[in-house]
């Protein structure tokens, strides 16, 4: 039985142009596919002239003989196209078949599946860098200079990793696709390509700055910008700024870990500053005012009322941290602790006795007099 024109297989013209070839080929080959017509043996055998028409005309040399002498061209094993295995089934390692995965299938994931792939192999590392800064520079922000030992993009060869002159070739094992199909039994096994490392090029003549691999070890430094109100823990990311990427692929990129070292003075919560202060038990008792240092390098003078405990918070508001990406500050919470006196004088113990004394009969100490008073309460219903 004479064997069916190659173009009226795929259903283009003879003057059809490549990309008009492919769309009606996948068109084709998804509806006929195996896998989704099991068992059925016409469209097996449709499949796989199909695979073969397409295989000859994808091909220009190829097309072009077949279209001087038509299938004669190829008679004699000389066509590419999917045959038969031994068992008399499909042959599932024929290369036809290998390109319905990569071609065909790819679509059905999405597509650009074998592009993506190529390009997430070349593509550099992501590099991590650690930033100490001051409690100061977190309020203000600040730019700096960091120095990064990286893999940089090789300025002899451009990141080709081909010498001078050259480029690199298509691998002739993959033909270019960076992998290859190994047949085990009825399933076909997908494999990195060995001699290219699944890049799909080799270079025959590598340069000799960067030994072929497009990139040179190198301290890089780059200018990085802390915003104002940025948190301990927060990362920065630099976008292309990692490794060069393998033979001039994609960069990684770096990331910025921030660690904020802890201040003498002051704590933070999220934008507010705490900030605890000791004060005499004079200035407690009698009131008065005190001089507290903030974040902006400014003195701030607090009024201490009369009778001030310890624990007793003094809000000063938008004198707090610097919030992110805004031009506001939080606030800054004075947290008073009432210190008492050490190492008095015979005249001070003697002052203090005698406020002592006169403390009974004037009732000036109301928390614990309330609180001893609740102690005795609770110590007579024990006895009782």
């Amino acid at each position: 039985m004479a064997k069916q024109d190659y173009y009226d297989l795929l259903g283009v013209s003879r003057s059809a142009k490549a990309d008009e070839l492919k769309k009606a080929y996948r068109k084709l080959a998804m509806k006929y596919h195996p896998d989704k017509n099991p068992g059925d043996k016409e469209s097996e055998k449709k499949f796989k002239e199909i695979n073969e028409a397409y295989e000859i005309l994808k091909d220009d040399q190829k097309r072009a003989a077949y279209d001087r002498m038509g299938h004669a061209a190829f008679e004699g094993g000389m066509g590419g196209g999917g045959g038969a295995n031994q068992a008399g089934g499909f042959d599932f390692s024929s290369a036809g078949f290998g390109n319905i995965f990569d071609d065909v299938f790819a679509d059905f994931m999405g597509g650009g599946g074998r592009q993506r792939q190529t390009e997430a192999s070349l593509r550099g590392s992501d590099l991590r860098y650690n930033m100490e800064i001051s409690f100061e520079d977190a309020f203000t922000g600040l730019k700096k200079n960091i120095k990064i030992p990286t893999n940089t993009t090789c300025d002899k060869c451009h990141g080709s990793g081909a010498a001078e002159g050259s480029k690199p070739e298509m691998c002739p094992t993959c033909h270019g696709q960076g992998k290859i199909h190994a047949r085990q039994g009825f399933f076909t096994i997908e494999r990195a390509c060995a001699t290219c490392h699944g890049l799909g090029q080799v270079i025959k003549n590598p340069c000799k700055n960067c030994h072929g691999s497009g990139r040179v070890r190198k301290e890089k430094t780059l200018s990085v910008t802390i915003p104002a109100g940025i948190e301990e823990g927060s990362r920065i990311r630099l976008s292309g700024e990692g490794e060069a990427g393998l033979r001039g692929g994609t960069p990684g990129d770096l990331y910025i870990f921030l660690h904020v070292k802890p201040h003498k003075f002051f704590h933070r919560d999220g934008s507010n500053i705490y900030c605890q202060v000791p004060i005499a038990m004079t200035t407690a008792t009698l009131g008065g005012e005190i001089e507290v240092p903030s974040i902006d390098g400014h003195k701030v003078r607090v009024t201490i009322p009369e009778g001030t405990q310890s624990g007793k918070q003094f809000r000063l508001k938008g004198k707090g941290m610097s919030i992110l990406r805004s031009s506001s500050r939080g606030d800054m919470y004075i947290q008073t602790q009432v210190e008492t006196p050490v190492s008095l004088t015979k005249r001070q113990k003697e002052l203090l006795e005698e406020f002592a004394g006169l403390e009974e009969k004037s009732h000036s100490s109301p928390l614990s007099e309330g609180f001893f008073a609740k102690i005795k309460e609770f110590w007579s219903d024990k006895k009782e």
